[in-house]
């Protein structure tokens, strides 16, 4: 029985239409409601958000602009104490002001004389050496502090953090469930299951971003195939090397794979529109692949993070350069290739005991095109094999979630 109310705020990398990111939310607010109840507590999440009207709308919680400064120190005085969660957040790989961002609403929470707590980040690279005393000094003042794999604790305890101070914990999104009510994901033949967002020939960038309610006629198949038949592919790949160099190997490989055996090349853009028009740089590469009965189609409804989850579901396999499309996948236990371009590639894989199968920097058609063959032909072996990691990573998942819950409960 909830005997007792909390308001945490919540600040990450919220609102922007990251599907990864959104996720990461979506399993915090779920892993804190379920804590929160089992421990006697109800917590009232706000979350600082580039989007609040959305995030709100989204999550039916409350949000405050995570710029405007002001909101965000009022919101952090009324509460009880800040999290900052899940994702890269102290990284400056892509600015160098995102760490003093993030580091900057941790020290308005604790020069306000509330707890934080660092739930589950990936903390990494940090190539300006100037922020290690920053981040020194700002994570010895936090009450909990959890990474989400080894090499970030580790990179903390260069800086000077203890390691008995540091948790690590699987990613937030490992414990994230499917939508109500669905719980079946394709152990067999895909078509059934994506009939309500059918298979759709590769149009024009902007006819993609047009939503399209009415069918369109699938690529033709070959004799004896049928759309529920062919195995699907979940792709999800992002802009990164320059000359677009794994682009280009990835379509390469998807194009022998195709001519090899017919299969359902599903793309999964999971930020928009850079993700869409990854994708379609990829498709234009390949050119027309139908000719042996496959076919391309784009996930493109996605409201919320489990409707990508879902999806993911209903893949035979996920080739992923993001890194959430490959925790999506082991979520749901649906074999998976990752492509690095960040070391929290490597790191994610390595917890399920896997390799990448290429880099941006260096990435071999021929074996991507072999790899995914041999994880189309040997699910169950693949399953069998990661089978027990998935199980304890999805278990631990709700860790920081139950520590924070618990503080709160004994704070009174």
């Amino acid at each position: 029985m909830v005997s007792t109310s909390k308001t945490i705020v919540i600040s990450g990398y919220y609102g922007f239409k990251n599907s990864g990111d959104e996720a990461v939310l979506k399993s915090i607010l779920t892993a804190l409601e379920q804590e929160g109840q089992a421990a006697g507590v109800n917590i009232n999440p706000v979350v600082l958000s580039i989007d609040p009207e959305s995030t709100s709308a989204t999550y039916g919680v409350k949000s405050v602009h995570r710029m405007k400064l002001g909101e965000v120190r009022q919101a952090i005085k009324e509460s009880d104490g800040l999290i900052s969660g899940g994702g890269s957040l102290l990284q400056d790989a892509t600015s160098p002001k995102t760490i003093p961002y993030y580091l900057g609403v941790l020290k308005i929470a604790q020069w306000l004389g509330k707890p934080t707590f660092i739930y589950a980040q990936g903390v990494g690279p940090v190539n300006r050496k100037l922020f290690y005393p920053m981040i020194r000094s700002i994570f010895r003042k936090c009450t909990y502090i959890s990474v989400r794999d080894m090499q970030s604790g580790e990179l903390l305890q260069s800086m000077g953090i203890s390691g008995e101070a540091v948790h690590v914990v699987p990613d937030p999104v490992m414990g994230l469930p499917l939508p109500a009510g669905e719980g079946v994901h394709r152990d067999s033949h895909p078509g059934s299951a994506l009939k309500e967002n059918e298979a759709e020939p590769v149009s024009s960038i902007e006819e993609q971003r047009e939503s399209s309610e009415e069918p369109v006629k699938p690529s033709p198949l070959s004799s004896g195939e049928t759309e529920d038949s062919l195995p699907v592919i979940g792709i999800s790949v992002r802009y990164w090397h320059p000359e677009r160099k794994e682009l280009k190997a990835v379509a390469e490989g998807l194009k022998a794979l195709a001519e090899q055996r017919p299969v359902h090349l599903r793309f999964l853009p999971f930020h928009q529109p850079d993700d869409l028009e990854a994708s379609q740089f990829i498709t234009d590469a390949m050119g027309d692949i139908s000719k042996n009965g496959s076919l391309i189609s784009f996930y493109r409804d996605e409201k919320q993070p489990q409707d990508m989850l879902r999806e993911v579901s209903r893949c035979d396999m996920i080739l992923g350069m993001r890194l959430h499309s490959l925790i999506y996948a082991a979520n749901q236990s649906v074999p998976l290739l990752g492509i690095s371009y960040d070391p929290k590639i490597n790191h994610f894989l390595k917890r399920l005991g896997s390799e990448p199968a290429g880099s941006s920097e260096s990435l071999d058609p021929s074996v991507l095109k072999d790899q995914m063959l041999k994880l189309l032909d040997d699910a169950v072996a693949w399953k069998a094999e990661h089978g027990e990691q998935i199980a304890l990573l999805k278990r631990e998942a709700a860790m920081p979630a139950r520590h924070i819950a618990q503080y709160l409960r004994h704070r009174g």
